[in-house]
């Protein structure tokens, strides 16, 4: 079976939602997969407490070069290769969510958020079709309607040097990202040549990006084609994206939506949902799934 490994950024603020992704983490993945969190310098003393045999906390200098240097009392990062834009928080966690990657030699590398929680048991083979790591793609989503999106593809373009295509394009963002370290660190080298830069100052230098976006034109555009790439719409994780704060009663209505497939769930974190309503309802939801499957609650091979 291949191995894997999970990837989760967080930092102060998101102790208590990361502390609930590493229970859920321990509980239904297999005893071999390791999760790794990466945080700041500064939060490494209050993750610690999370650290263990399967859980790694990483210092997130030690995924960024030395040129990347954080600005005191600002969310900015300067690289001082290419000290402008300075580097926002948002792109900084997605260039060590790269880098991080890029260091595995497990098949998958499964970039989760903070926010995220599992529901069902889980392991490689969920991610593994045919030897190759399933790919999160949903055909024709992305047009105008989706601005922000657009501009992360003609990003992930620039970077990768493919010319320039109207929408719509696929859309790649998932809560549950499977990547393949391997493709990452030739996605990467492939960023370098066409920028004729380090690849994480390319990346730092753009104010809209996605990382799930260049990984997803990468492996369709580059290394297809997409008829040879095992893509599937199922997200296999049952998101609330929205900004709009859940009580008891939404909440519950949100995870009636739960589907079959799904393996976690996502409460956005700029949602503001309570943590208590939070964590109530995650606890009612499994619970009702341990009812269903019986004793089949915690990870077994399929």
């Amino acid at each position: 079976m291949p191995g894997m490994v999970i990837v989760t950024p967080s930092f102060a603020n998101d102790f208590e939602l990361c502390t609930d992704l590493n229970r859920s983490v321990l509980r239904y993945a297999p005893s071999d997969v390791s999760h790794h969190i990466i945080v700041p310098r500064r939060d490494m003393e209050l993750f610690s407490r999370l650290a263990g045999p399967r859980t790694k906390i990483r210092c997130e200098a030690d995924f960024l070069p030395g040129s990347f240097v954080h600005l005191p009392l600002t969310k900015f990062t300067l690289n001082l290769r290419r000290p402008y834009p300075p580097v926002r928080g948002w792109i900084l966690q997605q260039v060590i969510k790269l880098a991080a990657t890029a260091t595995f030699e497990e098949k998958v590398a499964l970039l989760v958020d903070s926010d995220v929680e599992f529901v069902r048991p889980f392991g490689p083979e969920t991610f593994v079709r045919q030897e190759t790591v399933r790919l999160y793609r949903k055909p024709n989503e992305i047009d105008q309607r989706l601005p922000r999106h657009v501009i992360w593809h003609r990003a992930a373009r620039a970077l990768l040097g493919l010319p320039s295509a109207d929408p719509p394009y696929a859309d790649y963002v998932s809560s549950l990202s499977a990547w393949d370290p391997a493709i990452v660190r030739q996605m990467l080298e492939r960023v370098s040549k066409t920028t004729r830069s380090f690849w994480a100052s390319a990346i730092a230098a753009q104010l809209h990006f996605s990382e799930w976006t260049l990984y997803g034109v990468f492996v369709d555009e580059i290394l297809g084609p997409p008829a040879n790439v095992v893509a599937s719409d199922d997200p296999l994780c049952h998101a609330h994206w929205g900004t709009e704060s859940l009580d008891e009663r939404s909440a519950a209505e949100f995870f009636r939506g739960l589907r079959s497939t799904d393996v976690a769930a996502m409460i956005s974190a700029k949602s503001g949902t309570p943590l208590a309503v939070k964590r109530a309802a995650f606890a009612r939801t499994r619970a009702g799934l341990t009812a269903e499957n019986g004793a089949a609650d915690t990870y077994r091979s399929f």
